[in-house]
Formats: C-alpha cells, structure tokens, sequence
C-alpha cells in the first residue's frame, strides 16, 4: 500500500539525490520488503500474526448466529419478528386427556377459548417460520395447525405418531419425534409429507435440542434411558449411549447459551444431565428435585428454569456460575411440567400435568401470580409469540 504524500516540486539535483535514496534503501531490504539481515538502520518487522482459530460453518441454509457467546440473543425482550408483531399474546394449553386446547389471554388470566382437536394431544409447536402452531395429536396421528393471528384451528393433516415436533435449524425439514414407533421422521415443514425415515433402536424418542452450529442435535430416548447424536444433513444416528443410572427417564433438552453444553431433565434420576455434546462422553447428574422434566432459559440468556414435576418446585440454574442458585416451591404443591417464558420474560408459564391446572409465576421472585383450571392432562403448552427469528419447534425454542 502507498500512502498519499504532498507533491514535492523536483529539480535535477534534488530529483537525483531522492532517486539515489531510495535505491539505498531499497538495497537495504529484503525481496519480501522486510529490512536485510546487515542493516542496523531500519526498523524491526512486526511479529506475524498468529492464524485466527477457524470458525465451524453453520449448517447450510442457517441464519447466522447473532452472537458466538449466546446463541439466544435473538431472543431478547421486544425483539418479536416483523411475522408476528400483531399476533395476540396467548397461551396454548393442550389437554391430552381431553383431546382439546385451552386458549389462555395472560393479562386476565383466563381461559377465553377451547378448541377441540385430536386424540391425545401433547404439545403445540410453532412452526420454523413462525406462521402456524401444529397440535400434536399423538394416538390420533394427526397434527392440527392453528393460525395464531385469528386463534382458528385448520384440517388436520395426517402424521403418524407425533409425540413432539422439531424444525431443523435451516428450516429445510420438520422432525417428528414418533416415539412409539421408534422413528425419526424428516418432513416438508409445510406440507408435511414424508421425506425421510429414521429408525432408532432405543424406545421413547421425545424431546431434542441442536448445536450451535446446527449440525447435529441431540435426542433424549425416555423409555430406554439412552442418548442419541444426529447428524441434522444425513439424518443419521452417528452415536448413542445409555444414561448410567438405573432407570433414566430422560425428557427435556437444552443447550447452553455458549453453545458448549447439552442439559438434558430426567425425571427418574432428579436431576439434569451435563453433556459435551461434540464429544457425548458419559454425561454427569446435576440433582435438581423429585421429577425434573422441563427446560426454559430466561431472556437474558443467565438462568435456566428447571421445573420439578414430582414436587412442585421450579429449580433455578444460574450459567455463569455453573450452579443452582434459586428453588421455588408452588404454594399449594402442584405438577409443573412443561411451558414457556412470556415474551417480556418477566413470567414463567407451566401446565400442571397431573392437576389439571397451569401455573403464572414471577421470574424475578418465583411468587405465584395464577393458578388456571383447564383441561386433562395439560401438557407442552406454548407461550405465542415470542421473540426470536425463527422455531426450533418444542413447545417454542427460537433463536
């Protein structure tokens, strides 16, 4: 590179003394413009600069991760998606005992409308482009598709055993976690027709979580107490392990805002796992409560909310100091299940599973602000919408 320099205006003599200059001091140095060994005269070449560590590339077709250390910054308070910034706040509580959802507005806490679907429903997923919640109609094999900007359930389409549903991080495929027929079933995210089938030999695949960069996810097998790895563009199974505690149950799964630890609830085992993903050695128990089954981080990326299914309690799990710092105890006991964090993240919303019932609760004190009676069996409620670019699926996992 030339720096610019002010003309200089050049006589014979002075032209000839410059023109001898610089042929001395290019003499000088060596043909990759660094000084020659013998001249004392010209300054040191800087150090070379160290090459920068390579930085994975995302799975194809992926938004690009907003921020490296917190793969959530999406998901701040206020940061809805031109998709849904008109869409009413609700709560979707799906009754799998009743076969129907209750419609919860969070400002009076009430149930204004229940909506008749399939059998035995179990969660409700928004879509990868935020534009449709899908019911899973688990043992009625169907998947009912609401629209969140009127509340108005569509046709059902027919899906075969959907416990839950997962959208791959570039939104090419839905995953149906179809966990009594021991399959992984890679979908059209729109039609939902079968692209690809996956089967498993573990039992009871349900719920998963992705990496950083997109390329595998992790799937928690709850009936067989076992792990998967899966390689998101082969649609794979690339390794597999069983949990060391008899009787693992394992359920929810959740990565860490850096991007470098799977969590993963088991309701046997009391406690959450602690997995490296990239390497899925043998994960250690972090006790959390009887029951522990959900997973949900906060808007600031800081905690994680742990509820305790078998005890009433919401652990809280605080990721810069690698501990649990906080535990909130229902006051008149309760079934904390499955949920969300509203999109102000100022309140934590669960279905009491065996209660009938869903729980409100202040994230800045864990005081209970409502107790709502609904259906049968409320299971994976969704808190819409929430801030985030696009769905992961679950019950809501944007980034």
């Amino acid at each position: 590179m030339h720096r610019r320099t002010t003309p200089l205006r050049l006589t014979r003599r002075t032209g000839a003394l410059v023109t001898g200059a610089l042929i001395a001091l290019l003499a000088g140095c060596a043909a990759d413009g660094s000084p020659a060994s013998g001249d004392r005269t010209t300054r040191a070449a800087a150090p070379p600069e160290k090459p920068r560590p390579a930085v994975p590339a995302g799975l194809p077709g992926m938004p690009p991760v907003l921020d490296p250390k917190d793969i959530y910054a999406a998901d701040r308070p206020g940061m809805l998606s031109p998709v849904v910034r008109k869409f009413p706040s609700r709560v979707y509580v799906p009754n799998t005992n009743s076969d129907t959802v209750s419609v919860i507005d969070p400002k009076t806490y009430e149930v204004i409308e229940t909506i008749p679907v399939g059998t035995q429903p179990q969660h409700v997923v928004p879509s990868w482009d935020l534009k449709t919640l899908w019911v899973n109609n688990n043992r009625g094999h169907t998947l009912t598709p609401i629209d969140p900007a009127t509340g108005d359930a569509g046709e059902p389409v027919e899906v075969h055993d959907p416990y839950n549903l997962y959208f791959t991080p570039n939104g090419k495929y839905a995953v149906v976690m179809a966990s009594l027929d021991r399959e992984l079933v890679f979908r059209d995210p729109h039609t939902m027709d079968r692209v690809k089938t996956t089967p498993v030999s573990c039992y009871g695949v349900n719920h998963a979580d992705f990496s950083a960069d997109g390329r595998y996810f992790v799937v928690s097998c709850e009936f067989s107490g076992e792990l998967l790895k899966v390689d998101t563009e082969k649609m794979e199974v690339v390794a597999q392990q069983k949990l060391p505690f008899k009787g693992a149950m394992p359920q929810d799964v959740k990565i860490s805002p850096d991007g470098k630890t799977f969590y993963v609830a088991d309701m046997m085992a009391h406690g959450v796992w602690v997995l490296d993903g990239e390497k899925f050695t043998t994960p250690k128990l972090l006790p959390t409560g009887e029951g522990c089954h959900g997973l949900y981080i906060s808007r600031d990326s800081r905690e994680m909310y742990i509820p305790n299914r078998g005890e009433g309690s919401i652990s809280v799990f605080d990721f810069a100091q690698d501990k649990l710092t906080k535990k909130w105890w229902l006051p008149d006991g309760g079934s904390p299940d499955m949920g969300g964090v509203s999109a102000d993240g100022k309140v934590l919303w669960l279905s009491g599973r065996y209660d009938d019932e869903v729980y409100a609760i202040d994230t800045g004190s864990g005081k209970q602000l409502a107790r709502i009676p609904v259906g049968g069996g409320p299971h994976g409620l969704a808190v819409y919408p929430q801030p985030g670019r696009y769905s992961l699926g679950h019950t809501g996992v944007f980034r």
